[in-house]
């Protein structure tokens, strides 16, 4: 897609790196030191997906997605920002009826650098009893829980002026925290409507009414559950791009859905949330909204053309693989 973008006289320079599954498969660990030089001295990151279900057995710190947490935390890319956004083209495609999902368009903002993710003390050990047991740490710090809120509340301030907090206050002490630093920082915005919903609740209202939701920000671990939920409501998982930003222009962009090493190889997987994902990156990392829009808009004409892989393909469209759909968009643009 970047390739294709070069004809209108863009230049790109793209050093690949090892992460991942392809790392560990070279005998590196997860995340090589020569892949994060690499990353912090770029300008962005596109990034594909990792995990492999040949090393789940290998300790925790070896596996293949170990190298994409440390990488977010090393560069200090603290705010996940996924759009869930619905083509009037895969209406038919999403789990709900139509009427519940159309015009669906939000954003659900994770915290990554935190939360149960990154807590310590975490671990399996074995008690007294011989007995064993597992313990992972949910943790935040007011300072954390700032910052990724000031991110919430400024994009609410560029969309429809809406944001909804999602926590777990009622049970967790790190979760009432969340919410009165959430408050706190709200006051700073008086022209976004701040409400808050349980976390249960939010997953709840995502099935109900998705229309209601305009930004959603939220812990890590919420986060990425409510947002593959989300997915669903689009259509396919496939279809979403996501961004994950610090405090400057550097971003790692990637889609949603993470490996699928059982149609690895197949020419099966969609290709649609890379190729906006990779709209994103030029937007947010290049400054260039031209470009971005060109490639968005792209990916709408190939839809409005009946083109569909297989996650999304319903009757009546044309069924193509991952190559093919990518070399479609290409074409798309103008």
């Amino acid at each position: 897609m970047l390739r294709a973008l070069e004809r209108s006289g863009l230049s790109f320079d793209l050093t690949p790196g090892l992460i991942g599954g392809a790392a560990v498969a070279a005998g590196e660990a997860p995340l090589p030191k020569r892949t994060l030089d690499l990353a912090r001295a770029s300008d962005a990151i596109l990034f594909g997906a990792v995990g492999d279900y040949a090393n789940d057995k290998l300790p925790r710190s070896q596996r293949a997605g170990s190298g994409l947490l440390q990488l977010r935390k090393e560069l200090t890319l603290f705010a996940n920002f996924r759009p869930a956004v619905l083509f009037p083209e895969l209406i038919g495609a999403s789990s709900l009826r139509p009427e519940i999902v159309e015009g669906m368009d939000m954003i659900i903002l994770r915290e990554l650098n935190g939360d149960l993710y990154f807590g310590e003390p975490r671990g399996i050990s074995t008690m007294e009893s011989g007995e064993r047991v597992g313990i992972n740490t949910m943790r935040y710090t007011e300072s954390e829980i700032e910052r990724i809120a000031h991110a919430g509340f400024e994009m609410a301030q560029k969309r429809r002026h809406k944001l909804c907090s999602v926590d777990k206050a009622n049970v967790l002490e790190t979760m009432a925290l969340w919410r009165e630093v959430v408050t706190k920082v709200g006051r700073d915005y008086p022209d976004v409507e701040l409400s808050h919903l349980y976390v249960d609740a939010c997953a709840m209202q995502l099935l109900r009414d998705p229309r209601q939701f305009d930004v959603i920000v939220t812990g890590n671990v919420f986060g990425d559950i409510l947002s593959d939920e989300a997915a669903m409501l689009t259509g396919s998982i496939g279809m979403l791009p996501s961004a994950s930003l610090g405090e400057g222009t550097l971003g790692l962009y990637e889609p949603v859905h993470g490996s699928a090493p059982d149609i690895a190889g197949q020419d099966k997987a969609n290709p649609l949330a890379t190729i906006l994902s990779a709209a994103m990156m030029l937007r947010h990392s290049f400054g260039l909204d031209d470009a971005a829009d060109r490639v968005e808009t792209a990916v709408r004409r190939v839809l409005a053309d009946g083109y569909r892989t297989g996650d999304i393909h319903q009757p009546g469209t044309r069924l193509l693989g991952t190559e093919a759909m990518g070399d479609a968009v290409a074409a798309a643009l103008h």
